[in-house]
């Protein structure tokens, strides 16, 4: 979900505001959604109550499961107390369990006390919780007693439930407005300082990420390993590289707050591209499934004949996890492998090199042991949302079309789950992938201890806000946090982001809750075999284009099938439009006479070869010589250039 970071949340609003619908909308995207009802069904005479009933029941998907209230309203608070972090818990609605609460059927009874069990009982609940209420405080007292009983309950209910809420929006006419709110959208948060860190492993990471100026003059790690070849085609006011939107901006430099409204790619841009598919004078029946890639690259650059991306820079993030979660992994193995992709050198680098890609290293922050404590700090995670925000806006103004985002580190997959199972409710050992040890064997004890790391890590969180920085800094990381701020970056400067791996679809589930436009402008070539990318992509609803089941390293994959992409949108942009639907045959004589008018063009093809020259003799036609290597061909002992740096 992409609001302001709450946990709970009421819901209020008049007859036919629009509030349930909201409300229904706050958990769409949850994977595991219980509905609670709490309206009696009323009696079986009253048609009009029946088909209000009916008309909320239809709009439930199947998914979800229905739990009812109506023969004991102080069951709501059990309800909520046994509900499990993994679940979104909608109930619908306050006014019916209040009727419920005040039929002389449950009678006599403390309805404060009730009242105050279900505040309690909401502040405790460990799962993300919607509630609705209608907001009758505005009209006129009631006549009636039982009337006048009602609104008093009603509006003893909503104090306190919207007091232990963490957010209350009311809907009037459909439209919400947001009365309590944990970060406001419209109101930056106040200047704070940053304290200094006391322990000194850290303190040389976290002076590399720390943005102390509002303006970005952090100066990061130049380790580009190979320089692009030509400089974009993109004129420079193309909108692939400017500025979206006001971020606000304190003493400590960018905000990056949940509900952040960043751009979306052009909604029509996409599919007439795709359409313009069909037209195309092609002898087969197209480009199948890849067709897709080209409706990415229309719907990101906004036009319906997108170019090839020519400028890409590969971001490869190295930051380890200690404990349990880095189970099975050989110690040093990362940061050699980040090292080798500094120097030039092993299968990252040389893919940069034939795809023309720039590689950069990126350093994140190290994270501490999930299962006994948090990942990172609080300022930690911020930083390193600016860092890689600033990553992007970096890669922006040098003119990159498109990133390329991988990882590296030690326990990566590990914490990749954790943040699965805080944001999907998946269960760990389902998106936890074996452990291969280095002579190809499968270690499955290293693979229960990661598992075990984050059983335990989510026991210890059961009770934490599951907001997108408590999950970056409960579970996910350095790594993970680095490339949320990626994404976010990207989207903002309006840069297609090719996803590959755990780490790059952890952040894309976190980046929800920021900023839902960011997985629209990403893009997965291949899953990998990889459970947790499958379970990832399958949320954000990111289709893999292939499925190659390639394990060369994050970003490498990627860049496997970077020239294919290339190839396809090149293809897409170049062939001309069937004759049959208004195209230029290519073979129509008529179609290659001269345009110009001027009486001394000479049409090539009429004239004679000119067979002479400084070196060469005319050629006897009668006995053609044989074929063979001209002068200008290349020996076998020659290489051809390619713009690779070795180490």
């Amino acid at each position: 979900m992409s609001v302001d970071g709450w946990n709970t949340v009421l819901v209020l609003g008049g007859i036919r505001s629009g509030k349930s619908e909201f409300a229904e909308s706050l958990v769409t995207d949850a994977p595991v959604v219980r509905y609670v009802a709490t309206a009696p069904e009323g009696d079986p005479e009253d048609t009009e109550w029946a088909t209000r009933l009916a008309a909320h029941r239809a709009r439930r998907p199947g998914s979800w499961t229905t739990e009812e209230t109506t023969e004991d309203p102080r069951r709501l608070a059990d309800v909520l107390e046994s509900a499990e972090p993994n679940e979104m818990v909608l109930v619908d609605d306050l006014g019916g369990w209040v009727t419920v609460l005040l039929d002389p059927d449950h009678q006599p009874a403390d309805d404060v006390a009730t009242i105050a069990e279900l505040a309690e009982a909401i502040r405790g609940c460990a799962a993300r919780v919607v509630l609705v209420s209608p907001e009758v405080g505005l009209s006129l007292v009631p006549t009636t007693p039982l009337g006048r009983a009602f609104t008093d309950a009603l509006g003893a209910a909503n104090r306190a439930v919207a007091d232990a809420c963490d957010a209350v929006v009311l809907v009037v006419a459909g439209q919400p407005v947001w009365l309590k709110s944990v970060a406001s959208a419209t109101e930056p948060p106040a200047p704070a300082t940053v304290p200094a860190p006391t322990a000194a492993a850290s303190a040389a990471v976290v002076a590399s990420l720390a943005d102390s100026e509002p303006t970005p003059e952090v100066q990061l790690p130049d380790v580009l390993t190979h320089t692009p070849p030509a400089t974009p085609t993109a004129e420079p006011s193309t909108p692939w590289a400017a500025p979206t939107m006001a971020l606000p901006m304190v003493a400590t430099g960018l905000v990056i707050q949940p509900g952040m409204e960043l751009p979306m790619p052009d909604e029509y841009a996409g599919p007439q591209a795709v359409d313009r598919l069909a037209t195309l004078d092609v002898p087969g029946a197209g480009l199948g499934v890849l067709d897709r890639v080209v409706g990415f690259a229309a719907a990101t650059q906004g036009t319906s004949t997108p170019a090839a991306w020519g400028s890409v820079r590969v971001l490869l993030l190295h930051g380890d996890h200690a404990g349990g979660a880095a189970a099975g992994t050989v110690a040093g193995e990362s940061a050699r492998r980040a090292a080798q992709a500094r120097a030039g050198q092993g299968a990252l680098a040389r893919l940069a090199a034939e795809g023309g890609a720039s590689l950069q290293v990126v350093d994140a922050p190290a994270s501490a042991p999930i299962e006994d404590q948090p990942a990172l700090a609080p300022e930690q995670v911020d930083s390193a949302l600016r860092y890689g925000w600033r990553l992007a806006e970096q890669a922006a103004d040098a003119g990159v079309q498109l990133l390329v985002l991988g990882a590296c580190g030690a326990g990566t997959e590990a914490a990749a789950a954790a943040v699965l199972a805080a944001t999907a409710g998946a269960e760990p050992p389902a998106v936890l992938g074996r452990v291969i040890t280095e002579s190809g064997e499968i270690d499955d004890a290293a693979w229960m201890i990661r598992c075990a790391a984050v059983r335990d890590a989510l026991h210890r969180t059961r009770r934490s806000s599951r907001g997108a920085k408590d999950i970056l800094a409960e579970l996910g990381g350095g790594d993970v946090a680095v490339a949320t701020g990626v994404l976010l970056g990207a989207t903002a400067r309006r840069v297609p982001v090719l996803l590959d791996g755990p780490v790059g679809l952890a952040a894309g589930m976190v980046s929800r809750d920021l900023a839902g436009q960011a997985r629209h402008w990403c893009l997965l070539a291949d899953h990998g075999g990889h459970p947790a990318v499958r379970l990832a992509a399958d949320v954000l609803g990111l289709t893999p284009l292939l499925d190659l089941r390639l394990d060369l390293g994050e970003g490498a994959n990627a860049l496997v099938a970077l020239p294919l992409l290339r190839s396809v949108l090149a293809l897409s942009a170049a062939l001309p439009v069937h004759p049959s639907l208004g195209g230029t045959d290519d073979t129509d004589p008529a179609a290659d006479e001269p345009e110009s008018t001027d009486p001394s063009y000479v049409d090539p093809d009429l004239t004679e070869p000119d067979w002479t020259g400084p070196d060469s003799t005319e050629p006897d036609f009668a006995e053609p010589e044989p074929a063979g290597p001209g002068p200008a061909s290349t020996g076998a002992d020659e290489q051809p250039a390619s713009g690779w740096r070795a180490g």
